[in-house]
């Protein structure tokens, strides 16, 4: 069932991973999605594949734009929204990750992960708002992370940007849904990615002793959480985050 059908989705760090996953199941639920990101090997691949599962070489395409940068960003949404007009659906899922503890840690590695993770979705978030309002309402879905409700040794940067992420989103559901903007986060727990694996085995069997359902999550169990808080069945969800996690934070 296309539940999506005629709305476009945005989906920022859709190359690989999460992002990836979200980006093929909205498309498989027939949205039209637009992936940003800074690999263009691997986001035009990305459309193929899209667009070859569709059947329809308009289902998907693919922006190189870094969204750390307000000008990138206006950019290519601008002419996004030109081309393909309005958008319905955001998916705040850009993220990176520069570890140090903090007496090690530099500016520039304080200054990458926050601009990339949290001013990321304030760039996008921003700039799509207008266009959501004038078409009666939209969904914004912020990509956080469990690490942004724990915290996490080594990880004070990207712990201050996945909760500034929640912080955001319940600012902007407030502001927003008097325009039928439903925002919403969803925090996942350990997936079985890129980012997670360069973990050493013996790291990895610790987490997994620390996760009820005993396994890590794969990047579908993300997309489908997506996929609901895009969809109809979530018109009176807002201002909330979804742990996807296996049962680690409960």
């Amino acid at each position: 069932m296309e539940q999506l059908k005629n709305q476009v989705a945005v989906v920022t760090g859709g190359t690989a991973g999460i992002g990836r996953a979200i980006a093929m199941r909205l498309a498989r639920a027939g949205a039209r999605v637009a992936i940003l990101g800074r690999n263009r090997e691997r986001g035009e691949s990305v459309v193929r594949e899209i667009c070859a599962a569709a059947g329809d070489e308009g289902r998907a395409r693919f922006d190189e734009v870094d969204v750390a940068s307000t000008a990138d960003v206006e950019r290519v949404l601008k002419g996004l929204q030109g081309e393909w007009g309005g958008v319905n659906i955001l998916v705040n899922n850009a993220g990176i990750t520069r570890d140090a503890l903090l007496m090690r840690m530099t500016e520039e590695q304080w200054d990458s992960v926050l601009d990339t993770n949290l001013k990321g979705a304030y760039n996008t978030s921003r700039v799509l708002i207008r266009s959501m309002m004038k078409a009666g309402g939209g969904r914004i879905i912020n990509i956080s992370s469990v690490v942004g409700l724990t915290g996490n040794a080594g990880q004070a940067h990207y712990a201050a940007s996945k909760s500034g992420l929640i912080g955001l989103s319940k600012a902007l559901a407030k502001e927003l849904s008097s325009r039928h903007i439903n925002v919403n986060v969803i925090a996942p727990g350990f997936i079985d990615t890129e980012m997670t694996g360069v973990l050493s085995q013996e790291i990895r069997e610790g987490i997994l002793k620390a996760i009820p359902l005993g396994r890590m999550g794969k990047p579908e169990d993300i997309a489908e959480a997506a996929l609901f808080l895009a969809g109809p069945g979530s018109d009176y969800i807002t201002g909330q985050v979804i742990t996807v996690d296996g049962g680690m934070v409960m």
